[in-house]
């Protein structure tokens, strides 16, 4: 087995130039990454961050929760308590009653950029097995790529499971490089992080196994041994980091199931659903980047078949192929499911660049030619997926009329009232306010809203139908509205403009208050 994979070919790590891609990456995430706090976070956020609040302020550290494993959870609580401790050294709150998920979101968020940065720093790792040129591109690839930059916006658990797919790859090519029960008892344990992290990360434990059964018969470690390291490490990082789904086997049996029963098989009729992510890629990568990975996963099949180290270069298709096999033909998808994939996509684009690279070096060209090849194909890679991600950032970090709503109402309702909305997208923080959504406020009796107590209304366009496109104009509910309009005053209005989307907002108050 080789061991010069590090001095591969493209010369030494460009570490300013890496500097400066990380960097980039971390700017691109940290970017508006406050917004729709707390109003309007993403979609599984509050699974994760109640879950942590449920054991901040009760001290059980039992989740009760399986839908996922506790790995992510435990981290994000140990985020939360740096969170509080600083909050309260700030006079902020002095005891854990006072707060709640909203207070802690931002700060998750950052942790989910910061382990978005040590993906980057690990797919830069794990490319310098195929030279420093490789290794650079594909951390350049993926800090622009709109996919990961997104979902390194919110604290879930795609971003982490991502990082725990990437340094298993490393740490089983150190295991290769440098065969030891020590180096495959790292590796397995990365790979029961990832499991601990989400269930399917479980699929990265075929990386050391494919590099124990690669070891040579007659030399240590021996096969057996290696595989049973790998395989007990990875049940025992599971299982420290999901503890409970011992101490509580019933409920992780039926969270387990539960989380089993919502991805059944997609129905024959819908769009198979290996289009649909490769449909996502190619929007990730763009066309220049994506045929950059097809070329560069061809290239890989063939020197995992013809060789030379033929290892490393199974290693690099072994967990896209068995992940992608998991979750492909499941009912229930989002795009950000492929991401444990895509950092291995960008090096097989960036083992492509260096390809080219190599090639247009060798041709008999003048040196200006040469260079602005390299520059050409640089940035055919890179700018489709930058613009992409600076396109998203915008766009997230827009103010929208839910904004203004917001920023009006936390500084106009005083907390604990009791608010009724029928705005989507726009939801009030349980700590604060005794809030309730209501799909049409017109459904309810409006004289049982006053007895049951409701201080506050908040009626949306979305809900009556008319929404008054860049108009600052407020074109008002309907008549159906009549009844509470009798019985509340309106007290701010609030609409869609030009750069501010949004549906037309009206903030009622209870009349006589």
């Amino acid at each position: 087995m080789r061991m010069d994979w590090l001095s591969g070919g493209g010369g030494r790590p460009r570490w300013p130039a890496f500097w400066l891609v990380l960097a980039a990456g971390v700017v691109l995430r940290l970017a508006h990454l406050g917004a729709g706090i707390p109003y309007d976070v993403g979609i599984d956020e509050p699974a994760i961050m109640t879950t942590v609040m449920r054991i901040l302020k009760s001290g059980d550290f039992n989740p009760h929760f399986f839908e996922y494993p506790t790995g992510y959870i435990y981290v994000q609580l140990g985020g939360a308590v740096v969170t509080f401790l600083v909050g309260a050294m700030r006079h902020t709150w002095r005891a854990v009653e006072q707060v709640g998920p909203s207070d802690f979101y931002y700060g998750a968020r950052l942790l989910s950029v910061a382990i978005a940065a040590g993906t980057i720093a690990l797919v830069h790792q794990a490319g310098l097995r195929w030279g420093a040129r490789a290794a650079l591109a594909a951390a350049a690839l993926l800090a622009v790529l709109p996919m990961h930059v997104r979902e390194s916006h919110f604290a879930l658990t795609d971003t982490p499971l991502t990082f725990a797919a990437v340094l298993t790859l490393v740490l089983t090519l150190r295991a290769c490089e440098r065969p030891s029960l020590r180096a495959f008892l790292f590796a397995g344990a990365a790979a029961g992080l990832a499991a601990g992290i989400k269930y399917n990360g479980l699929m990265a434990v075929s990386m050391p196994l494919v590099a124990v059964l690669a070891l040579e018969r007659g030399r240590h470690p021996a096969r057996a041994t290696a595989a049973l390291v790998v395989v007990a490490s990875c049940v025992a990082a599971f299982f420290l980091t999901t503890p409970y789904a011992i101490f509580d086997l019933p409920a992780f049996l039926n969270g387990f199931g539960t989380q089993a029963a919502a991805f059944s098989p997609r129905s024959d009729s819908a769009e198979p659903s290996w289009l649909v992510y490769a449909k996502h890629m190619q929007l990730a990568f763009g066309w220049p980047g994506i045929l950059l990975c097809l070329a560069g996963l061809g290239l890989s099949a063939r020197r995992a078949v013809k060789g030379p180290d033929r290892l490393r270069w199974v290693l690099l298709l072994v967990f896209p192929a068995v992940y992608f096999y998991l979750i492909n033909g499941w009912g229930f998808m989002f795009a950000r499911y492929a991401m444990p994939v895509v950092p291995f996509m960008a090096v097989w684009a960036g083992v492509a660049m260096a390809e080219a690279f190599d090639r247009v070096s060798n041709r008999a060209w003048a040196r200006i030619v040469k260079q602005t090849a390299v520059v050409a194909i640089v940035a055919a890679a890179v700018i489709p997926p930058l613009i992409g991600s600076v396109q998203w950032v915008r766009f997230h970090g827009a103010e929208t009329t839910q904004t203004q709503a917001w920023n009006w109402i936390k500084g106009n309702i005083w907390h604990n009232s009791v608010v009724l909305s029928e705005a989507r997208r726009f939801e009030l923080p349980a700590e604060r306010y005794r809030y309730e959504f209501a799909r049409q406020i017109t459904d309810r009796d409006p004289d049982a809203v006053v007895a049951t107590g409701v201080e506050w209304l908040i009626l949306s366009s979305d809900a009556w139908g008319t929404r008054p496109e860049g108009n600052a104009s407020p074109v008002g509910p309907p008549a159906a509205y009549a009844p509470f309009l009798q019985r509340y005053q309106v007290v701010k209005v609030i609409t869609p403009a030009p750069g501010v989307a949004g549906p037309e907002i009206h903030i009622l108050r209870r009349a006589g208050r």
